[in-house]
């Protein structure tokens, strides 16, 4: 591979792997614009479809949906009031307002360009920054790489939910999990009892297609439909000269808040668009004017949200910890191709580094010219009835686990996940939890058994060794800082 950059553009411009991108992105769009459906779900119902693909192509479709989808939210959430995915919820304060005074389009328009914006500053900043931070943690020991993983499970506290004692137990849970099959360092098998399917561990895929998507099918299967007013006429879509420099201007801070936000592990779209809105309100001449719709309330949450993507991107690449729900599918969807993110897959697979950081800025770009063709119909398509959603994702879900390996026996698991899944959601436990630590415990069981071996049972080697005492400490100050503010939290609740 003589220069990687011509390479990258070759493979991203190959006619089918930009066909394959092209359909991601309308595929993300519906996904995320279908109130119930997520990118995630997208994601976790298409890798089975995607094992057959060589390992470009494969990924360059997952990031197509993972952009589009982060976008599609936004389209129901200014037409319908119903945020499509849960980051695009901030964008209904501003947006359905416009879409009321007859701006539905304007606001649309906006929230394209805004997320198209968002996604390319974190994608340039993604690649700029995520060779440096492998080059660094190539000097890693096992150490390190253990207290990389703990570090990684505090993210658990930012997708638990309103109870962070639920979303602790239920990252146990996927822990307790992590530790079925066969043992890491001695070749035993644990917690199989006699089982042969247990023997190999927990099947990832059929684990995250139960967890999101069967679980998705019983709670959409249990919800009355919802009664939607639809938006009559879209309008003009494209802003004026003056708009676009106000929207522009707002999604420069937006974007450098979500990919921030995206790179702390867990963190995700809801939070950034959050941030992004209240610093936009907070910093502006006339803050009385949020939330009686403006193209600025629109373009705040919808950049930040979109820049999560290159942010999130950055922990999972180089250190093998996935930023958000999104990344952690994405990340089984990369050990699945035979690829194990970290600094050595910067090493050993630029010839896939590449790509992906193409991929990157040229998923946005399609996604800014799909998403301007299915503004009209995907608000509409976000209307369809319940019965026929819930049949489409359960026929995908069975067909998806069945395709991995052919076997019965996945299906259910998937069902098995799916029953579990919807239990715990419904009783208050948050399912992301399960997933990050299904990913992230055989990593740092490995890492710490392997710390112990080269220190003769030693734990002074996690504080000794400047980086992993410092990864630990900080995880502790997060873990202290999530429990003070649930804490303070209840207390003013009470109060009230």
């Amino acid at each position: 591979m003589s220069n990687p950059i011509i390479y990258a553009l070759q493979a991203v411009f190959q006619p089918m792997n930009f066909l394959l991108m092209v359909a991601g992105a309308a595929i993300g769009i519906v996904f995320g614009a279908v109130p119930g459906l997520t990118a995630t779900l997208a994601i976790a119902l298409l890798i089975p479809f995607t094992m057959n693909l060589d390992a470009i192509p494969a990924l360059l479709l997952l990031l197509a949906i993972y952009c589009g989808g982060m976008y599609g939210g936004s389209i129901t959430a200014i037409t319908i009031r119903t945020p499509g995915t849960p980051a695009a919820a901030a964008t209904v304060l501003d947006g359905y307002p416009l879409a009321q005074k007859g701006q539905a389009g304007k606001a649309v328009g906006a929230a394209l360009i805004a997320s198209t914006f968002g996604g390319l500053v974190s994608a340039i900043i993604m690649i700029f920054l995520s060779p440096p931070l492998a080059r660094f943690a190539l000097a890693f020991s096992p150490a390190e790489y253990a207290a990389v993983g703990i570090f990684g499970l505090t993210a658990v506290f930012s997708v638990s939910g309103q109870s962070l004692l639920k979303g602790a137990i239920s990252a146990v849970f996927g822990l307790l999990l992590s530790t079925v099959g066969l043992d890491p360092i001695l070749p035993v098998p644990r917690f199989s009892f006699g089982s042969l399917a247990l023997a190999g561990g927990i099947p990832f895929l059929p684990a995250v297609i139960g967890f999101f998507a069967m679980a998705e099918v019983f709670r959409l299967a249990g919800t009355p439909n919802r009664k939607q007013v639809v938006i009559k006429s879209i309008g003009r879509v494209w802003p004026t000269i003056d708009e676009l420099k106000r929207i522009l201007k707002t999604a420069v801070r937006g974007s450098l808040i979500g990919t921030w936000v995206g790179i702390l592990p867990g963190a995700g779209g809801t939070i950034a668009a959050y941030m992004a809105y209240g610093e936009e309100r907070r910093s502006s001449k006339h803050p009385e004017l949020y939330g009686t719709g403006i193209i600025e309330g629109v373009a705040a949450p919808e950049s930040a949200n979109n820049a999560v993507s290159g942010g999130a991107m950055i922990p999972m690449l180089t250190l093998g910890i996935p930023g958000d729900a999104v990344t952690a599918v994405l990340l089984g969807a990369l050990t699945i191709q035979g690829l194990q993110p970290g600094p050595m897959l910067f090493k050993d697979h630029v010839d896939v580094i590449y790509p992906i950081f193409a991929g990157m800025i040229l998923a946005n770009l399609i996604m800014f010219v799909v998403g301007f063709i299915l503004i009209k119909p995907v608000t509409y398509i976000a209307t369809i009835r319940k019965e026929y959603l819930v049949s489409a994702v359960a026929v995908f879900a069975v067909i998806g686990a069945f395709a991995e390996s052919g076997s019965t026996l996945q299906v259910m698991f998937a069902v098995g996940f799916g029953v579990l899944g919807y239990f715990m959601e419904k009783y208050g436990f948050p399912v992301a939890p399960v997933v990050l630590s299904l990913i992230l415990g055989p990593m740092i069981e490995n890492a710490l058994r392997q710390a112990l071996i080269i220190s003769h049972g030693s734990w002074g080697i996690f504080v000794t060794r400047p980086i992993s005492a410092g990864l630990l400490l900080v995880s502790l100050g997060i873990i202290v800082a999530m429990v003070r503010r649930q804490l303070k939290d209840r207390s003013c609740g009470r109060a009230a």
